[in-house]
């Protein structure tokens, strides 16, 4: 039985995982002459990874990919900041694995109202699910509900061309003042995109759209609010560093947040990566005491969180400003980590618009369990369980619905190889078995489509939306011009 190591440890962990895979490749290969039918709803970066491990770990594994969008990749599509060009190169490995004869991807398929689970199930031996986190924690604040307040997944959506929000309108023209709740990467990421200069932004894939709103935008201030000290901020120094190195950026940090408690001087000794964060906010902390006119400002609050978002004066229901409770850390005596708690102590914050980067939440599925507060399905090792600990046998479970909206993009790599090894012990067990007749897998999925007349777009659609992009953003020096809308994506991919 194979090891899984979690991405975060040591290099020599991952060799001794892709050492012993030469072993699993060959045993796996030779399970069963039967073909393995896996269907893998999700085509984000668990998904492929998911696929890729199984066309080369079964000789006769048959990989359909399905995903309710016309667009495979995910996150790296829809997610990846659009000035992290060098992120999406991983797209040219998933679109080698879309290729294999043996791989099939249907876009345009929406679990639920084009097929259900339940005949997914009865078409494929193997269905694994992959669907990523599409929707947002709440704060449970007063006023949350108030015209100019987003989820940082809807900012990130817009201005990467998603078409679920290619119509959504910021308040960039007449706010001056964004507040961005939340210090880890996605909140960098937003409040990136909002103060760079948009020229660098021209070059990039940004949605057009939302490159005209930015040319437009007033904005010249952004708050980025955490509970907690900066030892405990949640970014990464990479990202951390691109955004304080923006061109003409006045950034406030107050040097008494930067004093550390012993407690923060254990953790900062125990992570490489927090440790980094600190002295690159340390640093930044002295560069410079006050903007000169007419530079955007970045501000950095500690110890603060939101109690109310406040409305104008002008009796409407766009957002005005956050009325903020100060915090302190204490101890939390049973896992020995710091919490942030309130001390009745009240700010406000003027501004126009409100970004809340709280963090993902996944959607569950009509009658499987769901664990709402982790935000995952409950599984052992990407076995889905019925219950506390029955497996539901041949449904599995890979990224974010199986461990909750955390990592990297190559995080679920690991995350897909440990799924991966589940379903080959599974079979090796007898846990999971290949029918004598085998199961009709692709060519049950095109007639249960075709019954139900959902014009499904294939990898040649993709293919077609991928030419008219890259050829439409070449003559404006883009890599690629994005289609934002479903009409027009439909249509590009079925002419």
């Amino acid at each position: 039985m194979l090891r899984f190591f979690p991405a975060c440890q040591a290099g020599a962990k991952k060799m001794a995982i892709f050492r012993g895979r030469t072993l699993f490749l060959r045993k796996f290969s030779s399970l069963s002459s039967h073909p393995l039918r896996v269907c893998i709803v999700g085509s984000g970066p668990a998904g492929f990874y998911t696929a890729e491990r199984l066309l080369k770990a079964h000789q006769k594994a048959e990989v359909d990919i399905i995903d309710r969008l016309p667009t495979p990749f995910g996150l790296v599509r829809s997610g990846v900041a659009p000035d992290h060009q060098e992120t999406k190169v991983v797209i040219n490995q998933f679109s080698r694995v879309g290729l294999n004869e043996r791989c099939s991807f249907f876009g345009n398929v929406n679990l639920g109202s084009s097929v259900s689970l339940s005949e997914l199930r009865e078409m494929y031996n193997v269905v694994v699910l992959a669907y990523g986190a599409e929707s947002d924690r709440d704060l449970g604040v007063p006023g949350e509900g108030l015209a100019g307040i987003h989820s940082a997944r809807e900012f990130v959506w817009w201005y990467n061309g998603h078409p679920d929000f290619s119509q959504l309108k910021p308040n960039l023209k007449s706010a001056e003042t964004a507040v961005v709740l939340g210090q880890g990467n996605v909140a960098l990421d937003v409040a990136r995109i909002l103060l760079r200069p948009t020229a660098e932004l021209a070059t990039t894939d940004i949605a057009n759209h939302a490159l005209a709103s930015l040319q437009e935008s007033s904005i010249r201030k952004v708050y980025l609010v955490g509970r907690r000290r900066p030892a405990q901020a949640a970014c990464t120094a990479k990202e951390l560093r691109e955004l304080l190195g923006i061109k003409d950026l006045y950034v406030n940090i107050q040097e008494g947040d930067l004093i550390k408690s012993p407690t923060d001087e254990e953790e900062l000794k125990n992570s490489h990566i927090q440790r980094r964060v600190h002295e690159l906010l340390s640093k930044a902390a002295i560069s410079q005491p006050h903007p000169v006119p007419g530079q955007r400002e970045l501000h950095f609050l500690f110890f603060r969180r939101p109690d109310e978002f406040l409305s104008s004066h002008a009796g409407n229901d766009q957002v005005a400003g956050v009325n903020f409770e100060k915090t302190v850390l204490k101890e939390n005596g049973e896992s020995g980590k710091q919490s942030a708690v309130g001390t009745g102590q009240f700010e406000e914050v003027e501004c126009g618009m409100v970004l809340k980067s709280i963090g993902y939440k996944s959607v569950p599925v009509d009658g499987l369990p769901f664990d709402q507060r982790k935000g995952i399905f409950p599984n052992f090792r990407g076995r889905v369980l019925s219950n506390a600990s029955v497996l539901d046998k041949g449904l599995y479970v890979v990224g974010w619905l199986k461990r909750g909206p955390t990592g990297i993009i190559g995080t679920n790599l690991y995350c897909a190889i440990e799924t991966v090894d589940s379903i080959y012990e599974d079979l090796e067990q007898g846990v999971l078995t290949t029918p004598t007749t085998p199961k009709p897998g692709r060519e049950g999925l095109l007639q249960l489509l075709d019954s139900k007349n959902v014009k499904f777009v294939p990898l040649s659609g993709w293919e077609k939306i991928d030419m008219k992009e890259k050829h439409e953003g070449s003559q404006k020096g883009k890599p690629r011009e994005k289609i934002t809308t479903w009409n027009e994506l439909l249509e590009v991919a079925h002419a």
